[in-house]
């Protein structure tokens, strides 16, 4: 369901999809269409397949490619494809590729380890909007890569017609408040990429998440986010303070490891990773499912 660029965008609940294994290692694609259409039944505004949460890092380039074609065939939503990288032409052929599976966007995280300077992430960017017709989501977790992604930086961005987006999970909610006040004439959406600070960004102007907890609550996660978007903010707050413990209990270790488990506890699929992440140590199980017990189903289904 690729748009045109002129038509996209980016607000509301993206989950941020984990990519499931069999116990040989393989790609689970009957759990993946079965997460996809899940959460599409839950009310998600779209699915991110094959960023950070989904392993990225650990699958070949065509299992990246074979992920985003299952979840595409498998819903009607939006589906925000990771394609990014630490070398601009893997990035691009990446991207090339994503598109050409179905794609109706592109998530493309900052060059990590070689960490580049402004200017070089900049023209990483551009290289791949100029070539690629899909609105693009800057991605920027120093945490992961090394480098911050400047607000001077993404407001230059901002200015390209297909980069659309900024993923914010960097933690300074002062520098998220910065970009959205100097794009707020550009078409251009600002998501929060940790949980945690759904609400405040979204306080802030910005449009929406790309949420690990939506996995497991996607349902409570969109109600959170309508409230805001819809101004009744008391109703988001009650929501925001609710899933607080789940937010903090999906970062207990390394994403996505806690919220692997607990989508098994769940219910959804075995919770296997593929090394080197290892499995949740079992001093955090206890606690985590304890938290995945304080929430009973929504009205209107499963969470």
């Amino acid at each position: 369901m690729t748009q045109s660029t002129a038509d996209a965008t980016l607000t509301g609940v993206y989950p941020a999809m984990c990519t499931p294994f069999h116990d040989d290692g393989s790609i689970d694609f009957d759990q993946l269409r079965t997460d996809a259409q899940r959460l599409e039944a839950a009310g998600v505004d779209g699915l991110v397949p094959m960023g950070s949460t989904g392993e990225s890092a650990t699958v070949s380039h065509d299992e990246h490619v074979e992920v985003i074609e299952a979840v595409v065939g498998a819903v009607d939503v939006p589906v925000v494809a990771g394609a990014g990288s630490n070398n601009t032409s893997e990035a691009l052929s990446l991207s090339r590729r994503a598109a050409d599976a179905g794609a109706d966007a592109l998530l493309l995280i900052s060059p990590y380890y070689n960490r580049p300077q402004q200017r070089g992430l900049r023209e990483h960017y551009e290289t791949i909007a100029d070539a690629i017709d899909l609105p693009q989501i800057v991605y920027n977790v120093p945490s992961r890569t090394g480098r911050n992604l400047d607000p001077e930086t993404v407001v230059e961005l901002a200015e390209h017609e297909r980069i659309q987006g900024y993923k914010a999970a960097g933690g300074d909610l002062g520098q998220v408040g910065h970009i959205i006040e100097r794009t707020r004439d550009e078409q251009f959406d600002v998501l929060s990429g940790n949980d945690a600070e759904t609400l405040p960004i979204l306080s802030m102007g910005g449009t929406g998440c790309i949420s690990v907890a939506a996995n497991v609550e996607p349902r409570r996660l969109c109600a959170l986010v309508g409230a805001a978007r819809s101004g009744d903010y008391d109703r988001a707050r009650q929501l925001h303070h609710d899933l607080g413990p789940l937010f903090r209990a999906l970062f207990i270790e390394t994403n996505p490891v806690p919220v692997k488990a607990a989508m098994a506890i769940s219910g959804h699929g075995n919770g296997n990773l593929r090394q080197p992440l290892a499995e949740l140590a079992e001093e955090h199980r206890e606690p985590l499912e304890s938290v995945l017990d304080r929430y009973e189903p929504l009205p209107g289904g499963e969470n």
